[in-house]
């Protein structure tokens, strides 16, 4: 039992931080593998438009740029996910978001307009190169912080998995 003056680790009436709970944390359980997931895609996406935007610019100025802001969305993502509390949460929603339009806007522009892309980005035709991962990676992520949010907000404790 602690000493009355110690009321003990997390403590956030007293001003220090009170530790997270299960609830509160998002890269917990699938929320794993979502945080593997935006971690590989923010690295296999910054590295193709690196390579991209270094050797043929000139080609497809629009689609390297496309897959450059990519990048920095999933690894948005990706840190959000891996952080969780507060702050992570509406991080990983507003990349999740900013995600789910940008394939769903390129994906339409890239099928209506092919010669405004005449090279791929990662959202390219929904996601099509890369197995329509892009697509599916938001709703899932987008799914998995309203769980957690709502079973948070619900106050009934961690959630299963």
């Amino acid at each position: 039992m602690p000493d009355r003056g110690d009321p003990g680790p997390g403590d956030g009436a007293l001003g220090r931080p009170a530790e997270p709970t299960d609830a509160q944390d998002t890269s917990g359980g699938p929320g794993r593998v979502l945080v593997a997931l935006y971690a590989v895609f923010a690295l296999a996406a910054g590295a193709r438009a690196a390579v991209q935007i270094a050797l043929d610019f000139a080609e497809a100025p629009l689609a390297y740029v496309l897959s450059a802001v990519a990048s920095v969305v999933y690894l948005v993502a990706a840190i959000g996910f891996a952080r969780g509390g507060r702050a992570g949460r509406r991080a990983a929603v507003v990349a999740c978001s900013v995600e789910l339009v940008g394939v769903l806007t390129v994906g339409v522009l890239s099928l209506a307009d092919p010669a405004a892309f005449p090279d791929a980005t990662v959202w390219s035709g929904f996601g099509q190169g890369y197995g329509f991962i892009p697509l599916a990676l938001p709703v899932l992520g987008l799914l998995w912080l309203r769980h957690r949010s709502a079973t948070l907000d619900e106050g009934q404790g961690p959630a299963p998995g």
